[in-house]
């Protein structure tokens, strides 16, 4: 979030966040509060009976409360979901992405 990226966030700027219980769940929140101070807009991705980043984010989607290694799991259906329908509203191909490589070893 430092030096860069935050640089960028204005009223126009969608953030995509996962603000899962853990250990750095402070320190999302704190950064979440900084974006909302440049006027960002953030979509957050949260743990179930979470209050706190409901309250404070534009958007939320919720995933069920589990171990703290399962979490990257269940965060990345959300987001790929998303990545997918904003393709087809776009009218990209979402079988055959842009600048793919592919390499082809044959022996």
């Amino acid at each position: 979030m430092k030096h860069g990226p935050i640089a960028l966030i204005d009223e126009e700027m969608p953030v995509f966040v996962i603000a899962t219980k853990d250990s750095s769940y402070e320190k999302i929140v704190s950064n979440i509060q900084e974006v909302k101070a440049r006027k960002g807009k953030v979509i957050a991705i949260v743990s179930h009976g979470d209050t706190e980043v409901k309250k404070i984010a534009d958007h939320y989607i919720e995933i069920p409360k589990c171990d703290d290694l399962l979490v990257p799991l269940l965060a990345t259906v959300p987001l790929q979901l998303l990545s997918y329908h904003i393709a087809l509203m776009r009218g990209c191909n979402v079988d055959q992405p842009r600048n793919l490589a592919k390499s082809v070893t044959v022996e």
